[in-house]
């Protein structure tokens, strides 16, 4: 399909964005034909965050696409639950090569098999459809949980050195006001 402008029914558009997201295919009529599509961009207002573009990308359906897909976690850790730890998300959303219409519309995280603060969610961990390829290292962290001792401990120390640091700044500061004061009367003087 060559590149054209059409217009889009906003409504109707953001029920299915809600259910397809950006990676599932969707059917676009346009002019009595349908086509296979995928959103490939959305453009926002600025101010008022309300769609004013879409472009939508009619791709090959035996070529693969890479796409962006976000990641839901799901469940509660007992690391957290019992022990108080607190989760961390490091990834949020991985990038994927599939053929489009295998593309996920999410990927879910399962956090209830974190129970120890030794335990992770590694990519290799995720659960994904044989032919849909994640495009990242399989050893990369994607969620974790943090000691509530060891948060507090790390967030002491860099606070104590950074006021220590600043105490000083303002020493040297004072100094080096002082100094161009004692300059100027000489200089007055003369």
């Amino acid at each position: 399909i060559k590149n054209q402008p059409i217009e889009i029914n906003l409504k109707e558009f953001k029920e299915i964005y809600k259910e397809a997201g950006g990676s599932s295919l969707i059917s676009l009529e346009v002019g009595g034909t349908k086509y296979l599509v995928l959103i490939h961009e959305i453009k926002k207002h600025p101010l008022t965050g309300e769609l004013v573009h879409v472009d939508f990308y009619q791709p090959i359906l035996t070529e693969e696409v890479e796409a962006t897909i976000p990641l839901v976690f799901e469940g509660e850790s007992l690391a957290v639950k019992e022990l108080g730890g607190t989760l961390v998300r490091e990834i949020q959303e991985v990038e994927v090569k599939a053929l489009p219409q295998n593309l996920p519309h999410e990927i879910k995280v399962n956090i209830e098999t974190i129970k120890t603060f030794e335990d992770e969610i590694l990519i290799k961990d995720l659960e994904v459809p044989k032919d849909v390829k994640i495009q990242k290292s399989p050893d990369e962290i994607v969620v974790n949980i943090v000691p509530p001792q060891k948060v507090e401990e790390e967030l002491e120390k860099p606070i104590e050195e950074k006021v220590e640091e600043v105490e000083k700044a303002e020493e040297k500061e004072g100094e080096e006001k002082e100094e161009p004061k004692e300059e100027e009367k000489e200089t007055k003087k003369s």
